[in-house]
């Protein structure tokens, strides 16, 4: 995994967008103002959401994923040699979540999205 690669798989989700919230090289993709993935400036690794603490602390077990640091108890963090089917599986995963804890009213100024 790369920056590169997840930023191609990030970008094709829709409206998604990127930002660097924190400064120095971070890339925060957002969607509808909610982050659902993030790539620190080290490059080392990618945080995503989760639906449950329990669903984050499985990924753990199952994969040795440690939680993704600073950020709440259901973000995992995937390391850099993470499959990239896997890597988008889980992407695509932490968007749908965070995009359907958005109100009606965001969801419907997003455009489709298949679930």
């Amino acid at each position: 995994m790369t920056r590169e690669t997840v930023n191609a798989i990030c970008q094709i989700l829709p409206s998604a967008e990127v930002s660097d919230p924190w400064g120095g090289g971070h890339d925060a993709w957002k969607i509808g103002g909610k982050m659902f993935a993030s790539i620190g400036a080290r490059g080392d690794g990618l945080a995503v959401k989760c639906a449950s603490i329990e669903d984050a602390l499985h990924l753990e077990d199952m994969f040795g994923w440690p939680k993704a640091p600073y950020f709440h108890r259901s973000w995992v963090f995937l390391p850099l040699d993470t499959d990239e089917v896997e890597l988008r599986h889980r992407i695509e995963t932490s968007y749908s979540i965070v995009r359907t804890s958005l109100t009606k009213k965001a969801q419907a100024a997003l455009g489709q999205w298949p679930q």
